[in-house]
């Protein structure tokens, strides 16, 4: 996935359910029954507020993700969407 998604709204799908564990956290998605291993926390900060911040970038930013990192959160993000353990969210009109 391309840095586009920085500028866009994301969110935990409504299907997942995220467990916290020292190293980060499991994520289990109860539709496609799969797991996944979040071995960062900054990427379960950065998970956790996509709902309420405007754009995956506020998410980061909230995190304290440097910004030289913002990238690579970018393609991690991409891989969780790509599992639906993210959705895009819809702007308010």
């Amino acid at each position: 996935m391309q840095t586009s998604i920085l500028d866009e709204p994301w969110a935990l799908s409504p299907s997942v359910a995220l467990r916290p564990e020292p190293f980060g956290a499991l994520a289990y998605h109860f539709g496609n029954r799969k797991l996944t291993f979040l071995k960062r926390p900054e990427l379960v900060g950065v998970v956790r507020a996509l709902a309420s911040e405007p754009d995956v970038r506020s998410a980061l930013r909230r995190v304290g993700v440097p910004e030289q990192e913002h990238a690579a959160y970018a393609e991690a993000l991409g891989t969780l969407a790509a599992t639906d353990l993210i959705r895009p969210r819809k702007q308010p009109s």
